[in-house]
């Protein structure tokens, strides 16, 4: 079991980098969304594997609490670049 928990975090620190590279050098804004989006996705795999690995469920509450503020920035970019106000 320990071995496919250390696979799955090779697998999202890769996805992680890959990530990063694509908001360094995306060619559109739009491209560095959902980069970003999909790195907010990938940390919360990172606190699911932690709790797993360790036993403590502090990093479930920390994964919860990081999807919802992913959800609400991507949400919330997405409108900005189509020049939308937040009320709207």
């Amino acid at each position: 079991m320990e071995a496919f928990l250390y696979t799955a975090l090779g697998v999202l620190v890769a996805t992680s980098y890959m990530c990063l590279y694509r908001i360094g050098s995306g060619p559109t804004a739009p491209d560095r969304t959902v980069a970003i989006d999909i790195l907010g996705t990938s940390l919360v795999g990172f606190c699911a594997l932690l709790c797993l690995l360790t036993g403590r469920d502090f990093y479930m509450n920390v994964a919860m609490a990081w999807a919802l503020l992913s959800f609400i920035g991507t949400i919330a970019l997405a409108k900005h670049l189509e020049g939308m106000g937040f009320d709207e």
